[in-house]
């Protein structure tokens, strides 16, 4: 009868080797066109516009902002949370892997047996009678294994996959979010050191406008009113001068904590912003999904999300398991390891679940509405990211426009104040004039440097949208005939980052870093 048991087992397995429940998955389709609305050639794109893979700030040409990026990836404290919870989801892998393989137990067991001297029910087996003692020593080693004629857990090993590159894509989203908010942060602080400059030497003008109303009304040839309006005139402009130094102040603190430093141990010199926006290319809209890591890790958990319906629907079938023992067993530790003392025993059970009462059901509902909202996410992400490209297309294409204007107004501007001053000096026009003009020319300035204080942020802006410079295929990849299946393969510019909180605890598996030739680096 057993050996007609064991026969059923294995004909059992070989039939069902390789069945997997559920759907096989397929990428939803998103909203896509041929085109970006707003890119309208309004700048070609150079052999050398393309955005550098990894160290995209490097566009703008700036050594100091060059020298604060780097140091983002490694001493940021979210981008270590990020690395963590990678990390975690890594060696969740591990653990969805081990139902792939027997679990094996050891137990050892002591005992001493005595009869008592009157029983009604005899002696117990192997002991004394007469209330005498005898000892019961065992020593057993138990093998069991699940099957997986279903896919459960080959199902739950590839949804553990697919979350931890969902996670190292989160990873790469956070680095990218952090770098942008640098460079954001890095170009209004250069941009308020721009208006300061600005200001200073407009409270320098202005100081030398009023010295010449009191010269004027000293030898009688303007009255006390022109000397007051140019006094209330260069005030003004000095309390704008020092309101730039809050804004200052802020971006300078900002940044501190970007490159994991207290802002009393950072500060940067000033130094006005004298740069101009870079040429950057859009692209096709297609290939904005295998550059952007936010829709990247949206993607990897839809596909996650579609193997846990597969696994919902394998609780609906029945599972097998094999179970060995083998062991020893006397009532002397001196004969424990004999030939008499040996025994085993080898089985399968079957067991299928009746009734519930619906739990089966719920999880399968449950895991396809996830699904459906996982999918609803993916697409979301797709649009917002079509969004941001779009807004940033335009701004740029409406700044630089608004810069020529711009720069014809404040050319006008100073004309204008020019003229008013010379026939002010002449008494032809009262100071009223001249502090019209100054008040023009002063606006049109300080609008001049916002503006390009908005194209460059745009950029960055439109470089975030664009990816900077990542792509699809820098996601974790299987590495095939290792134990361990999963290895990190991230950008070559975080080797460092991931070295340091890595360390040797992967040496096993190792960490390979793609470059643009398709080498691969690996850490031991």
């Amino acid at each position: 009868m057993k050996s007609f048991f064991l026969g059923l087992t294995a004909v059992v397995v070989l039939l069902c080797a390789g069945c997997m429940v559920g759907p096989d998955y397929s990428k939803p389709s998103v909203p896509m066109t041929a085109a970006y609305k707003e890119d309208h050639g309004w700048k070609l794109a150079q052999p050398r516009d393309d955005i550098p893979r990894g160290k995209w700030w490097e566009i703008f040409g700036d050594p100091q902002l060059n020298a604060l990026e780097e140091q983002v990836s490694v001493a940021n404290q979210n981008v270590k949370v990020a690395e963590a919870h990678f990390r975690q989801a890594r060696a969740l892998i591990g653990f969805a892997r081990a139902g792939l393989f027997p679990t094996v137990t050891a137990g050892a067991s002591a005992a001493s047996v005595r009869n008592g001297s009157i029983s009604p029910f005899g002696t117990f087996p192997g002991t004394s009678p007469g209330g005498a003692s005898t000892g019961e020593f065992l020593l057993t080693g138990d093998i069991s294994y699940e099957i997986d004629l279903w896919g459960r857990i080959r199902r739950s090993v590839t949804a553990a996959r697919e979350e931890a590159q969902a996670t190292a894509a989160d990873l790469e989203t956070a680095i990218l979010s952090l770098q942008a908010e640098l460079a954001f942060d890095y170009l209004e602080l250069r941009s308020a050191d721009a208006q300061q400059r600005l200001l200073n030497d407009t409270v320098q003008a202005f100081k030398d406008a009023l010295q010449l109303t009191i010269n004027r009304f000293e030898g009688g040839a303007a009255p006390k009113s022109d000397v007051a309006q140019a006094q209330t005139q260069l005030e003004t402009t000095q309390v704008q001068a020092t309101d730039i130094a809050v804004q200052r102040a802020a971006f300078e603190h900002a940044i501190a904590v970007l490159i994991g430093k207290p802002p009393a141990e950072f500060s940067l010199q000033p130094a006005p912003l004298d740069l101009q926006p870079p040429n950057i290319p859009a692209g096709l809209p297609s290939e904005l999904l295998e550059r952007r890591p936010d829709i990247a890790a949206a993607e990897r958990r839809v596909a996650e999300a579609n193997e846990q319906i597969g696994i919902a629907k394998a609780a609906y079938f029945p599972t097998v398991t094999l179970n060995a023992l083998l062991g020893f067993e006397n009532n002397s530790i001196r004969n424990l390891g004999g030939g008499r003392s040996f025994l085993w025993a080898v089985g399968s059970s079957l067991a299928q679940t009746i009734f519930d009462g619906g739990r089966r059901q719920a999880t399968s509902e449950a895991a396809l509405a996830n699904y459906d909202a996982t999918v609803a996410t993916y697409r979301e992400a797709t649009l917002d990211a079509f969004q941001q490209v779009e807004d940033n297309l335009a701004a740029l294409r409406i700044l630089e426009q608004e810069t020529q204007q711009q720069e014809r107004a404040v050319v006008s501007a100073r004309e204008s104040l020019q003229l008013f001053t010379n026939r002010y000096k002449g008494g032809v026009d009262n100071y009223l004039q001249v502090i019209t003009a100054q008040t023009v020319a002063l606006a049109n300035e300080r609008n001049q440097v916002d503006i390009m204080r908005r194209r460059m942020d745009a950029s960055v802006l439109l470089v975030k949208a664009l990816g900077g410079g990542w792509h699809v295929d820098e996601l974790p990849q299987v590495l095939a005939g290792r134990l361990h299946e999963f290895a990190v393969v991230s950008a070559f510019r975080h080797r460092s980052i991931l070295r340091h909180s890595l360390g040797r605890r992967f040496d096993d598996a190792r960490i390979a870093f793609p470059i643009l030739n398709s080498n691969f680096f690996y850490l031991s």
